[in-house]
């Protein structure tokens, strides 16, 4: 009984509240701009099912808690062509009040604005959790040095040991890993020189990056490398990780942080479509990705290392949900903006059957992606208990 309270209280209330903040703010995204353009919002809902607790403001919005917290909604008015009569029986056309602030009756702009408005807040609240962590408790850099050398890999072949402190490749002087990761990364099968101090001795070492098909056939199996090339590019990879005993903080000021905080996000970004790209031109392995669980976990494992690790990890995640949202697959946001443009083109909607049809492969095949990271969920559980 207390391992369950131990799970619940460790993984899953982290994950729940995560959760909770991130879709509230993308609906939120929703709302204001909704709002904003006079559009009257009839439900704003975090999460499904029946309703816990909820209030009516003055603009005739329900706000509710539901009884499902893994997701949340914006309903607005007008959202189809029609709107039910007075008997529920039939359909009746609007009337001129209703239209007004019906969402189906605004300008292709206003609607195109109100749907991207929610992953641009997940984008927004990225940045402002960063701009947060750097100014109250400053940026993190990890310093050049080894802390694990990674079975089978260039690094071990090299000689490289752990507290190893790399101090310069190929003649570049460096003393942070992320130096090293950027040269390594564009390096694969090219043979680097690097000049390591061990214990009071200066040594100097070649290592050749693998990449990721290298290592022991298993694409992406021994590296926490970051990559920004392209995808036709293979991703150089040395095979060790950071010492975390040598991360050095410094405090950033008010303005500095806040465009470090764009960089930030803008990095995270760059990282995550590059690991999809890879993952779609088979360089990395459909493995890594993860579902409810994963996030759960790492929701967990974030609490625990305390409010800093926590806020970068709803920071990555509010990221991924923006971006995820803005992928052209209908049910998403992204997928309403894509008929949005072919609006743009044709002059008009596309037909109703058409755009039902979409949803409905749409639909499938986001619940096909979720059972996929589920089940990958479920392989590393196995692996780890089984």
């Amino acid at each position: 009984m207390m391992d369950i309270i131990n799970v619940v209280l460790q993984y899953v209330l982290p994950f729940l509240l995560v959760l909770t903040v991130l879709v509230f703010v993308h609906e939120l995204g929703h709302f204001l701009i909704a709002r904003w353009n006079g559009v009257k919002v009839e439900v704003f809902s975090v999460g499904f099912g029946n309703e816990l607790w909820g209030f009516n403001d003055k603009h005739g919005t329900r706000w509710r808690l539901s009884s499902v917290p893994l997701g949340g909604y914006v309903k607005m008015f007008g959202e189809g062509d029609m709107v039910t009569g007075v008997d529920d029986a039939e359909d009746r056309p609007m009337t001129k009040d209703e239209k007004k602030v019906s969402f189906h009756h605004k300008k292709l702009s206003q609607r195109s604005a109100i749907v991207a408005a929610g992953p641009i807040a997940n984008f927004a609240f990225a940045v402002l959790i960063f701009w947060f962590i750097n100014a109250a408790f400053g940026t993190q850099s990890v310093q050049s040095v080894v802390g694990e050398v990674m079975d089978n890999t260039a690094a071990q072949e090299a000689g490289l040991e752990a507290g190893d402190v790399i101090l310069s490749i190929d003649g570049r002087k460096i003393t942070l890993f992320s130096e090293l990761s950027e040269i390594v990364s564009v390096s694969a099968h090219v043979t680097l020189n690097l000049e390591i101090l061990r214990g009071d001795t200066v040594m100097r070492l070649d290592a050749t990056p693998r990449t990721w098909r290298d290592v022991d056939g298993e694409p992406g199996k021994n590296s926490t490398q970051t990559s920004q090339t392209s995808p036709d590019q293979p991703k150089g990879l040395l095979g060790v990780r950071p010492s975390m005993a040598h991360v050095q903080t410094e405090r950033t000021g008010v303005v500095d942080g806040l465009m470090l905080g764009f960089q930030q996000t803008y990095f995270f970004t760059a990282a995550i479509l590059s690991g999809v790209g890879e993952m779609f031109s088979g360089e990395r392995s459909t493995d890594e990705l993860g579902g409810i669980l994963s996030i759960a976990q790492f929701s967990g494992q974030a609490a625990q290392a305390g409010i800093v690790s926590i806020l970068r990890f709803m920071a990555i995640l509010s990221i991924n949900l923006g971006l995820i949202n803005l992928f052209p697959v209908p049910v998403l946001d992204g997928g309403h903006l894509m008929f949005y443009a072919a609006e743009a083109v044709r002059g008009k909607p596309l037909s109703q059957k058409l755009q039902e049809y979409s949803f409905r492969f749409g639909l499938a095949l986001v619940l096909l992606l979720m059972v996929f990271a589920t089940w990958n969920d479920f392989g590393r559980l196995w692996d780890k208990f089984g």
